[in-house]
This record gives structure tokens, sequence and C-alpha cells, in this order.
């Protein structure tokens, strides 16, 4: 068996990286040899494989869900946008340049299509399944000329499609029809039929609408996903999905001690790697917050400065907004901040960036004895070292080298009295840490919080995997996914009109 299926969506968000990760999850425990694949992702969420090549942190996911080393074949084109108009282009693991979106649809997508469908090939040759994801939606019809991520890889690795709707949204039918009905007749020959995700109610109220939907384009629903909280883990961007997807709600889990932990990330702009804080709020009695106004930093016992695309951009608008001062006023007080990786370089004394912002030299908030200039190429390593009496494990990805002048050494970086900043991703999943790291918060801010002794991030996250795999499992037609995985779309599938504009 060499098969593979694209799972697409009538809209960004509809949950293809969680139904991608379902099937993985659902295949693997089969005992079917399957990897992830997404041609083109656009994400400031990304991860580094352990052969030091960057990719979206949704595809590490899926990965993981497949019980596989994730790898750059995985994810041959990650777009990390620097702005409203341009992004980085990495291409198997490595930044190859800035580009506009202009420049990108006007030529050079359709260039690299030749190492997507490689890529795809290759990870096709070594397993029994390859589980891809689309991007957005398959029927924008603007930029299918340049496609290589629907149905661009779908017709020519000659994919069959499912397309996932959120029907919690609205619009399901109209959008699975609209979906079909404004692509090409080539492309909708792939197109086998639909999954409903984020169903509430009674299933059988839904069915004559499944059914007449069936009638009108010809092809089924293979399953309905009912709504669960909490699923949304390591998906592309975006505040609201890092809010969703944190791995345990903190306000369901009752604190171990007396007091809960409140913890304020400054939602600063081009924030990257939000997923930082999930194994925060995975604790029971961590309250974690996104917040933009200093007034909400005034309860907070810590404040975290996230990751950032854009250095210079952030520490702008932190000034702007009056959250610098507050900082800076938590600093002087010996009250908690941790800084990671732009978070970190921002609360050095200087940034020279000729690279990022192209800002030159830029004076930093001064609260850690670091000196950051920006190099043309990119740190992207998996370190592991100690840290409070505790291993640790984390990922780089960063283009400023910091220069620590003093202080208490702490994961590369360095700490000032409850001033602490690392350009380590992903140092807080290292179980141990974490509770030695909320400890050393708690008796700073004088909170009762105690650590639960037995969370393990690790198995967290495999659980909710598990939970993946369980709703394709009971809620999916899983006889009829085989047959599209292995065989491919049924023949003589019907023409929906009017099909793509010429």
């Amino acid at each position: 068996m060499s098969g593979g299926l694209l799972v697409a969506g009538t809209t960004s968000d509809a949950g293809k990286s969680v139904v991608t990760a379902g099937i993985c999850r659902w295949l693997v425990r089969q005992g079917v040899k399957v990897a992830p694949f997404k041609a083109q992702n656009m994400s400031l969420n990304s991860f580094v494989t352990r052969d030091g090549a960057e990719i979206g942190r949704a595809q590490a996911m899926q990965a993981q869900a497949c019980r596989v080393e994730p790898t750059a074949l995985m994810n041959p084109v990650l777009l990390k946008p620097g702005g409203e108009r341009s992004s980085q282009v990495v291409l198997l693991g490595r930044p190859v340049g800035e580009m506009s979106a202009r420049g990108y649809h006007g030529g050079r997508q359709e260039r690299l299509l030749g190492t997507v469908l490689d890529s795809l090939a290759e990870l096709r040759a070594t397993h029994d399944a390859v589980i891809c994801e689309g991007a957005g939606s398959p029927a924008e019809i603007n930029l299918r000329r340049t496609d290589i991520v629907n149905m661009g890889i779908a017709r020519g690795a000659g994919l069959p499609v499912l397309v996932v709707g959120d029907i919690d949204r609205g619009g399901v039918f109209a959008s699975f029809f609209g979906t079909v009905a404004l692509l090409a007749p080539e492309d909708q020959a792939l197109i086998a039929g639909y999954l409903v995700n984020k169903f509430r109610g009674d299933v059988s109220l839904l069915e004559p609408g499944l059914d007449m939907l069936h009638g009108l384009t010809g092809r089924r629903t293979y399953g309905v996903l009912p709504f669960r909280h909490g699923l949304g883990i390591d998906e592309e961007d975006g505040l609201r999905v890092s809010l969703r997807g944190t791995v345990r709600e903190s306000a369901v889990a009752p604190p171990v001690g007396e007091d809960v932990l409140r913890v304020a990330v400054c939602a600063v702009p081009l924030m990257s790697n939000f997923t930082d804080v999930d194994a925060l709020a995975a604790e029971p009695g961590v309250v974690v917050r996104f917040v933009d106004r200093p007034e909400e930093l005034a309860d907070a016992d810590l404040v975290i400065v996230p990751g950032t695309r854009g250095t210079v951009r952030a520490l702008q608008w932190l000034r702007e907004r009056g959250l610098a001062d507050a900082i800076a006023r938590r600093a002087a007080e010996r009250r908690p901040v941790l800084g990671i990786c732009g978070g970190f370089q921002l609360l050095g004394e200087h940034i020279e960036d000729e690279v990022e912002s192209r800002a030159g030299h830029v004076d930093g908030l001064g609260l850690l004895p670091v000196r950051v200039r920006f190099a043309r190429e990119k740190t992207l390593t998996r370190p592991v070292g100690t840290a409070l009496g505790e291993r640790v494990e984390g990922y780089e990805i960063h283009h400023g080298v910091a220069r620590v002048a003093s202080g208490d050494p702490f994961l590369d970086g360095c700490r000032v009295g409850q001033t602490w900043g690392t350009h380590w991703h992903g140092s807080l999943e290292s179980d141990g840490f974490r509770r030695a790291f909320l400890r050393e918060v708690a008796a700073a801010a004088g909170r009762r919080f105690v650590p639960a002794r037995d969370t393990s991030f690790a198995a967290l996250r495999e659980e909710q995997l598990d939970r993946l795999g369980d709703l394709i499992e009971h809620h999916a037609d899983t006889d009829a996914l085989w047959r599209l995985i292995e065989s491919g779309a049924p023949r003589g599938l019907p023409f929906v009109p009017p099909g793509a504009p010429a």
C-alpha cells in the first residue's frame, strides 16, 4: 500500500489540522506506517527537527500523532509573515529570503511545485500512507493558477480530497456545495466527499441535509464529528487559536495548594510560538491569559514576553501601550518576568538589527545585561541543558545573537533578580523544570501555590492525540476512509456547475 489523502477545508480554521492528526493517529493504531504532509504552511508557530530544519508546529504535532520523527519533507514550504504584505520563505527547513505576497503568487510559488511533489513522493515511497493537509480553501479561484497546497498538489499526485466544514460557524451546506461548484472539472473529479466538524446535537436532525447534499453533488459525507473542547493543539496562528489550544483549560483543574498562579502573556505583534505557554496552562491552578494593557499586569504573578517575528516592532508596541513601563516597574520590584526568544532580546540593553526590521541601533528595555545583534544566518537548534537543578530540552529559532555580559546563567540566556530571559522555546514542556520554575515564581509572588507532582505534559499531549484518533474511529466511516486512502477518489463523480471561471 502507498496510499494518500488530502484533507481540505471550506475555510481556514475549519479543523483541517486536527482532522489530519486524528486520521493519522487512527491509522497508526491500525498498524499503518503513516506520515503527515503540508505542502505550504503560513505560520509563525514553528518547530525545529532533530537535524535542524524549521517546519510548522502543526506538522510536528501530526508527526507525533503518527509516532514518527518530524522532518522537513513533511512541510517543504513554510511562510513566516513579517508584516501585512511580506513573509520569510523557508524551503525544506532553511530560510531562502523575504518575499511579498504579490511576488510569491506571481511566479515563485509555481516554481516550487516540483519540490513539493518530490517531497511528497519521497514520503510515499517510505510510508504506507501519507495524510496531507490543505490550506485555507481549495476554492480560492483567484489563487488556483499558482496553487501548490490544495488542488494543485491533489491533481499533481492524484490524491482524493476530503473537504472538512465547521458546522459550528454556520453555513456548512452552502460551503460544501460552493467549494465543489467553484472547481474545474478535473479538480472536482478528486473531491470524494465531506466531513462535518464541530457538530452539537442530534445527528438525525442533520441527516436530511446530508442526503440533499449527496443528491445535489453526488458526493457522500464520510462522518460527523461532535464538538469537543480543547482539541485545537499546535495550530497555525492567531491569539484565539492559542487560547483555545491549551492542552488543559486551567479553570477546570483546581489548584493543589491554597492559591492559583496568574500568568499574563503580552500579546505582542507577530507573536511566534505561542504554544510555549500551553505547558503552563496544563498545570492545575495556573491561569493563563493574553493581555495588551498595562493595568492587566497588576495582579499577574508572572508576566511573559513571548517570541515574535518582529522584535523591534514588538518593543515599540510595548512602549506605545505603556506595557514597557509596567514591565520595568515589575522588574524593579523583583516581581517575575520571563522573556522568550524575541521577548528575551527586547529585555536587553541594545539591539542592532540590519536584518529583520533594518532599524539599525535600538535601545532595549535595559532589564537584562544583554546586547543583541541580528545575523543573516538563522539559528536553528535543539539544545539540552539544566536549570534550577532540572534537565531541560528546548529548541531555538532566531536571527538575533545575544551577548550576555553578566547576570546568573539561565538556559543560554541570563537571570537578574526575578527577570529571566532565554532563546529556548519549549523549555516549559520539561516537567521537572516547569515545576521548579513555578515554585520560584510562587515564592517571589508570595503565593501559596504548589505545582502538581504528577502533571506530565507529554502524557497530556498523547491523551489529546488519542482523543483525536477516537473522534475519527467512532464518528467517521473508517471503512470508506480506508478505501479512499488506498484506492483514490470514486470514479464517475458528477460535475457540479458552474465550475471554475475560465
